[in-house]
């Protein structure tokens, strides 16, 4: 009798338990996404100009070509908005599968050479290919994530044991620091320095409606693709023999993933350059608060991403006006002392 009451308030805590989880990702979906519309607004009112907030209204619906607050936003602050978002939430996903179906708490596509190998294919492309379209370069740096990927994890499974997760962050700082190494000498020979600056140090002041025409369909359609996935990574996150024995086909799964990553990563570094650690901070935030289940850890990702990014960009042109300061510099002023406490707690697996 006491055993089947013990049961029962078990049961009882397990339902309140996700209920509470329940809560917290609708709302961090719903009132996130209410508070990304807001912070976004008043992005857009800031700057070297300062715009009233009742302008962005008359933009929408009495716009005036010869207005120039109303050609400052169309022009030059609602492209940069719009992609700090949307990278960060690419960012903030990419991250979030990664850890997922490597079962790595420090993955994140800054740290496991991907943005990098994403930036050494742009140096080419600037280097080489002065003339190519934008949506050429896209498409060379989706294939430079792809070797930034390919050789960390290739590295890192060369020693007895596997990948582990700190070998891959080891491997992925080597790798990064060769490719950067490379792209800049490459920059400098080549005298593109200037052209791929953005890339060195991260930011969203260049981003323009060309830009964003372009990489708006591969991350939506990638950030569809994670959500669709979602259940199945949450089967993976339990390791792949738990999901074999519930009849996941692993290596699918795996390879869809990769793609999805590849792509979020790779659309991302060429149009902001390498802004690390997004990747790594929001998805640890977001599963403290919602718990294991990626079909919430998902979406709760993307949200919260696209408002570190947007922030972050307020930030840094509000820091030292009228000089902005490097994105990438501003979110590693946090990721850096994260990622230690990360890897202080992951020693172990050395």
């Amino acid at each position: 009798m006491k055993h089947t009451k013990e049961s029962a308030q078990l049961l009882k805590a397990g339902q309140d338990k996700k209920k509470g989880r329940t809560w917290a990702g609708s709302l961090i979906i719903l009132g996130g996404t209410g508070l990304l519309i807001l912070l976004m607004a008043f992005s857009i009112t800031k700057g070297a100009a300062e715009i009233p907030l009742s302008v962005i209204g008359d933009v929408l619906f009495r716009f005036d070509s010869m207005n120039t607050q109303h050609l400052i936003i169309v022009d030059l602050r609602l492209p940069r908005v719009i992609a700090s978002a949307m990278v960060g939430a690419a960012f903030a996903v990419a991250g979030a599968i990664m850890q997922g179906i490597t079962r790595n708490p420090l993955a994140d596509s800054g740290l496991l050479g991907l943005n990098a190998g994403a930036g050494f294919a742009l140096s080419l492309c600037f280097a080489f290919f002065p003339g190519m379209g934008y949506m050429q370069v896209i498409f060379f740096s989706f294939l430079g994530a792809a070797l930034g990927a390919a050789l960390v994890n290739g590295i890192a499974s060369m020693r007895r044991g596997g990948a582990t997760p700190m070998r891959l962050v080891l491997a992925g700082a080597a790798v990064s620091a060769l490719l950067i190494a490379l792209s800049q000498g490459i920059a400098l020979y080549f005298d593109v320095a200037q052209d791929i600056m953005f890339w060195t140090v991260g930011g969203v002041a260049g981003s323009n409606w060309v830009q964003i025409k372009i990489m708006t369909p591969w991350i939506l359609g990638a950030l569809l693709g994670a959500m669709i996935l979602s259940r199945s990574i949450s089967l993976l996150s339990l390791g792949e023999e738990v999901a074999k024995g519930l009849g996941l086909n692993t290596l699918t799964i795996s390879m869809l993933c990769s793609l999805i990553v590849v792509i979020l990563a790779g659309a991302s570094v060429a149009v902001v350059g390498a802004v690390g650690f997004v990747g790594l901070i929001i998805p640890h935030i977001v599963r403290y608060l919602v718990g294991v289940d990626y079909r919430w850890i998902i979406p709760s990702s993307a949200v919260m991403g696209a408002l570190l990014m947007v922030l972050a960009d307020l930030g840094a042109r509000r820091l030292n006006p009228p000089f902005e300061t490097p994105v990438g510099a501003l979110i590693a002023v946090v990721g850096v002392p994260f990622f230690l406490y990360l890897a202080r707690r992951q020693k172990r697996a050395l």
